[in-house]
């Protein structure tokens, strides 16, 4: 993607309202505040003739692999992938493609993580059995 079509996030600049401090679901930044760390969830199914242990031994040796999980779906494993440029994200998501024996790779850009500590409703029980009905 050209840079101009680019938002500002995936140009790795931080929004306007965003603060460093780590509160959940703000961006996540570097240790110095400076650029937004970029991350994915990328469902993969191995081609026919790729054995998963060429997938597993690729995925030691990429700088953006941060975890991989084998599945039991019809993915045949979840990989997250982070990196401090969208760009360099997108690089490894296509190398998985190229390189790691990968048919289908469909990635699934994480934009900020979800608050489950505080309500949504603030005027709504903490308990929460309070919302659990039996279905009985």
């Amino acid at each position: 993607m050209s840079p101009w079509r680019m938002t500002r996030w995936e140009r790795g600049e931080l929004p306007p309202d965003a603060g460093t401090d780590n509160v959940p679901g703000a961006p996540t930044t570097r240790a110095d505040g400076s650029e937004r760390r970029h991350e994915a969830l990328v469902s993969v199914r191995l081609g026919p003739s790729a054995p998963g242990s060429h997938l597993v031994e690729y995925l030691r040796h990429e700088p953006c692999a941060v975890a991989a999980w084998w599945i039991a779906a019809d993915v045949d494993a979840v990989i997250r992938l982070a990196a401090d440029s969208i760009t360099v994200l997108h690089r490894a998501v296509a190398d998985l493609r190229l390189r790691a024996g990968v048919e289908v790779a469909e990635a699934n850009y994480i934009l900020r993580a979800l608050d489950l500590t505080t309500p949504a409703d603030p005027g709504a029980p903490t308990d929460a059995q309070a919302w659990a009905g039996s279905a009985a």
